[in-house]
């Protein structure tokens, strides 16, 4: 009896090409270095990342979305964005644009470098004891550290822009290129390590 032929994991357009995220950049190359995040951060080839909400059935589901779609959700929050899903995915169209002109790599591993960078491993929690509050260091779960890290990076592009000439899309190519390259002018990188040596302190 002769053996099924694998199915492929790569997805192709209908001519045979593989999918690249708005027609441009592959996902297939990229490549995620911390072991901790790897199950986390979805790199399925989407032409648009536009999962239309179908995670919410599942708990972790968030791990399933396309990383990418991620940030556009992240740019869209607080109030001034929200539901302007369109406009939050061309911000960082434009700013993968940027990136790309100034780094000459692919902005979706510039991104994930990013968020390996500026992921906090520690942060600290309350505990109430004989009625006393006492703040305890904690180690952040993978989910979590992904959650903050994208917060940041958008928070950080959101205030750069915020009364600046400078547009939205160049403060977020600039966020994440100083975020990936472990820059301390990076709003993620200065928040992350004032998180861990908050912690550090409550150990």
């Amino acid at each position: 009896m002769s053996e099924e032929p694998q199915a492929s994991t790569t997805l192709r357009t209908l001519d045979g090409k593989p999918i690249k995220l708005f027609g441009k950049w592959s996902l297939e190359e990229v490549e995620v270095r911390d072991p901790g995040l790897r199950r986390y951060i979805s790199l399925k080839p989407v032409y648009v990342p536009h999962t239309e909400g179908r995670h919410a059935k599942w708990s972790f589901g968030k791990s399933k979305v396309p990383i990418v779609e991620r940030l556009i959700n992240n740019l869209m929050r607080p109030g001034r964005n929200a539901g302007k899903k369109m406009l939050a995915t061309n911000i960082v169209k434009r700013a993968f644009e940027i990136i790309e002109l100034r780094t000459g790599k692919n902005p979706v591993q510039v991104l994930v470098w990013a968020i390996e960078n500026a992921s906090p491993r520690e942060e600290t929690t309350r505990i109430v004891y004989g009625g006393i509050l006492y703040h305890v260091s904690v180690d952040v779960s993978p989910q979590r550290r992904i959650d903050l890290a994208l917060r940041f990076l958008a928070d950080g592009a959101r205030q750069c822009a915020f009364a600046n000439p400078k547009s939205i899309e160049e403060c977020l190519a600039d966020e994440i290129i100083a975020a990936a390259y472990g820059d301390t002018a990076s709003y993620a990188i200065r928040k992350k390590e004032e998180i861990e040596r908050i912690a550090y302190a409550a150990r």
